[in-house]
């Protein structure tokens, strides 16, 4: 079994900034960004084989039992997304490693797909 968990960039960032430029109208659009391309990449990841388990706010998180190309899967994630938001992803073979990879991708550069068991451990 494989896990995949995709987050937006810097989405907290664009909200904060909303609220404290009063943007209601920006607000509104974000949301409804985030909305659409979540369902989207949900649906995207159904048609890999994939089974949703999280899709919500700026996030998705599903399970697979085959090991699809997850750098055609990302490819197509990147293609669904507007220009104003970017998202990360992490695989693991299970919801932690798939989280922990999560935040490697997000700590080296945002934008990109990082596999755990790619992640190079080094000694302190």
């Amino acid at each position: 079994m494989e896990y995949i968990t995709i987050d937006g960039d810097d989405v907290g960032r664009k909200i904060t900034a909303s609220y404290l430029s009063n943007d209601e109208v920006g607000l509104r659009s974000l949301s409804h960004e985030l909305e659409t391309t979540t369902k989207k990449i949900a649906e995207l990841l159904e048609s890999f084989g994939f089974n949703v388990i999280f899709c919500a706010a700026d996030g998705v998180v599903a399970s697979c039992e085959d090991y699809p190309d997850f750098e055609d899967v990302f490819i197509g994630i990147q293609k669904l997304t507007p220009n104003s938001i970017n998202f990360s992803a992490g695989v693991g073979s299970n919801l932690k490693d798939a989280y922990v990879a999560l935040l490697d991708a997000k700590s080296n550069g945002k934008n990109q797909l990082c596999n755990y068991s790619k992640i190079k451990i080094k000694n302190v």
